[in-house]
């Protein structure tokens, strides 16, 4: 049974796929990971929709906004104050794509790209506090960022958000892995410089990874529903097994099959 979690402002508290064809999601998504998907029956809502895991919010679903933005997931910061952290976020270095508006009653938003291009949503919750649930089979378990110039973006987040970086256990020669925290307690991001072998057209970007229970098997179901495995099944020394999938409208995210704590 999915059990809900304390909404913590400063760190990602939501996501929201924009698609070119958001009733094939919808049917892509519940398929994999069973989730039910429920389109807001209100006019102004522009046909946006809830995925739900046990009838808690994980995600959320709609159209693009435009038919040159690709099908993609966004990764949201929950915040105090939009407006006030879209400025912090331009003295930092950012660049405010969308200024901060109201969604309904729901909330204020505002789309911003770090320093190294990354997008990403900040989330002023008001009726809408963000997913209800996370880290369990069927829910968000990790973010993580892939950016091509790591420092400037680390130190961003580090000076709008407060958050802690350091190396992870799993950093090796080849590839130096960092972890966000608040106060060196428990991570809830991840990310990397951008490996030299990603295609030049691939700008940095924010990836979701949902918790699974059989990496291999949600896997194999993913390609039996049109999708495509960009990274095979692999293990992870001391964290567990995952892989990373592009759904059949382009959108990618990773599962994460955790070691038993």
């Amino acid at each position: 049974m999915a059990q809900a979690k304390t909404v913590i402002t400063n760190k990602p508290g939501w996501l929201d796929l924009s698609s070119a064809d958001p009733a094939a999601s919808r049917d892509f998504y519940s398929k994999l990971f069973g989730w039910s998907a429920e389109v807001i029956p209100d006019p102004d809502a522009g046909g946006y929709g809830m995925f739900k895991l046990d009838g808690k919010e994980v995600g959320g679903v709609g159209p693009r906004q435009s038919d040159q933005q690709p099908t993609a997931w966004t990764i949201y910061i929950l915040v105090d104050d939009a407006d006030a952290t879209a400025d912090r976020a331009k003295k930092a270095g950012g660049t405010v794509i969308a200024p901060p508006f109201d969604v309904m009653q729901a909330g204020r938003m505002a789309i911003i790209a770090d320093p190294s291009g990354a997008a990403f949503g900040i989330w002023q919750p008001s009726e809408h506090a963000g997913w209800e649930v996370e880290g369990v089979p069927g829910a968000v378990c990790w973010v993580e960022l892939t950016s091509r110039n790591f420092d400037a973006a680390k130190q961003f987040y580090v000076d709008v958000f407060g958050w802690q970086a350091k190396t992870a256990d799993v950093s090796s020669e080849e590839m130096v892995y960092w972890q966000f925290s608040f106060d060196g307690g428990n991570g809830f991001a991840g990310g990397m410089q951008a490996p030299a072998t990603m295609p030049a057209e691939v700008p940095s970007y924010w990836q979701p990874y949902i918790a699974v229970t059989d990496t291999d098997a949600v896997t194999a179901r993913a390609k039996q529903l049109g999708a495509t495995a960009i990274v095979e099944p692999a293990d992870i020394p001391n964290v567990g097994r995952f892989a990373i999938v592009q759904d059949p409208l382009g959108a990618v995210f990773g599962v994460l099959q955790p070691l038993p704590s």
